[in-house]
């Protein structure tokens, strides 16, 4: 619900006590999303839990009231870094919940993992940690970990199989491997290959019609990791030997309409054989709505590098609020319920967005259009129907248009 107050500054108020709450910790306030991820998985996924990690940067540059701010991208940039586990569906790839979040600051990592802060790591470092985190979840599904380029370190690829961890990883162009007997880059593995690739499927690359090719083989990884640290500003690197990793190698390119290759992507798998190479390249396919998400909650919707909270634990507890939403304007866009589709409807209208041809919602304009109508209910609450007739009125008189007013009211009767 909205506040209950007719004064912003006091709802400003009674948020800053709420974010600075030591009371209330960051595994409290994810408990409801996490009592809600039995049930989503039950209704969206079959066989796996598809689990999306990534990082997205909170940009806070010019918010000095923010001392706990680290520098991101440059030494003119600042703010936090945010690390996020995406549950989605292994049938549709629609997003269900974050079963993770935390936010990186200078004091240290504010997650939903643990009440204490966490030191800060190397970025992979700290996913083997979510990754085992999530291990421990009860999802009723074995969990698949999808995770970008940046999780293409040997070093932690071995992690991850030592772990146990079943996992989903799109290789470096440059890696060299072991393939038919013979050490080769990956690119040469792939022209070994050229004849096998089948078509899997349409589908959208950059808004254009395109096509899907995957072939598959499998591959060893013999060298050593070389491990990298920063000490006292300098970075210092060392050598770790490993016993060999045999992996799936699983190639998916995309190809316009006329055969031209648009991308390519060399994907690291453990999956069983019993999931097929199409499929594996589909799951990764999917991976992009980990940016859908983030776009979600600091663009499309929720405008997060806006936010006024000072430190970085506040900010994540606010981070976890956007969140809970996120999960409801989900399940309303992907229920199957046709009661709600007149619900769609007007939230998109309220949301004043434009949709694309043959699209009838986004999340977005459901979010956006949830906001005006809870704002409407809210004051239909508070004023009688009669006196916000009246303002409407007055309003119109202003702008000259009482005219379309009284029409609009003809049509009502």
């Amino acid at each position: 619900m909205l506040p209950q107050t007719t004064l912003p500054f006091s709802a400003a108020q009674a948020a800053y006590r709420f974010y600075a709450n030591d009371r209330l910790s960051l595994p409290q306030l994810a408990e409801p999303i996490l009592a809600h991820a039995p049930v989503a998985v039950a209704a969206a996924c079959r066989e796996w839990c598809l689990v999306l990690h990534d990082w997205s940067p909170l940009h806070y540059t010019h918010h000095e009231s923010k001392k706990d701010r680290i520098v991101l991208y440059n030494k003119n940039d600042f703010g936090y870094l945010m690390q996020t586990a995406l549950l989605i569906s292994d049938q549709t790839g629609a997003p269900l919940l974050p079963l993770y979040i935390g936010i990186e600051s200078a004091d240290g990592v504010y997650s939903t993992r643990r009440e204490g802060v966490l030191p800060r790591r190397p970025e992979m470092d700290e996913v083997n940690r979510t990754m085992g985190y999530v291990e421990g979840l009860n999802l009723g599904l074995p969990r698949v970990h999808l995770i970008d380029r940046e999780g293409d370190s040997i070093l932690h690829l071995r992690r991850f199989s030592r772990c146990g961890r079943t996992f989903l990883i799109r290789g470096n162009d440059v890696r060299r491997v072991e393939h038919a007997g013979e050490s080769r880059l990956l690119a040469e593995v792939e022209a070994t290959l050229a004849e096998q690739f089948r078509d899997s499927r349409e589908v959208k690359y950059k808004g254009q019609q395109a096509s899907q090719y995957v072939a598959e083989t499998t591959v060893r990884l013999r060298q050593a990791a070389r491990q990298q640290r920063r000490r006292q500003g300098k970075l210092h690197y060392r050598t770790i030997k490993g016993q060999p990793l045999t992996l799936r190698l699983v190639l998916a390119q995309v190809r316009d309409q006329d055969g031209h290759l648009l991308a390519t992507w060399r994907l690291w798998t453990n999956l069983p054989a019993s999931v097929s190479a199409e499929t594996v390249a589909l799951w990764y396919y999917w991976r992009w709505r980990i940016e859908s998400y983030f776009k979600l909650l600091k663009r499309a919707g929720q405008h997060a590098e806006q936010w006024q909270q000072e430190t970085a634990e506040a900010i994540a507890k606010r981070m976890l609020i956007a969140a809970q939403v996120c999960v409801i304007v989900w399940a309303l866009e992907q229920s199957t319920d046709p009661r709600l589709q007149p619900l769609r409807q007007i939230l998109v209208r309220l949301s004043g967005r434009l949709m694309k041809r043959g699209v009838a919602w986004t999340a977005s304009a459901l979010l956006a259009g949830m906001w005006n109508l809870l704002a409407i209910i809210d004051a239909l609450e508070h004023y009688p129907l009669a006196e916000l007739e009246q303002m409407a009125r007055l309003l119109l008189q202003t702008l000259g248009l009482e005219d379309e007013f009284n029409g609009f009211k003809e049509q009502l009767v």
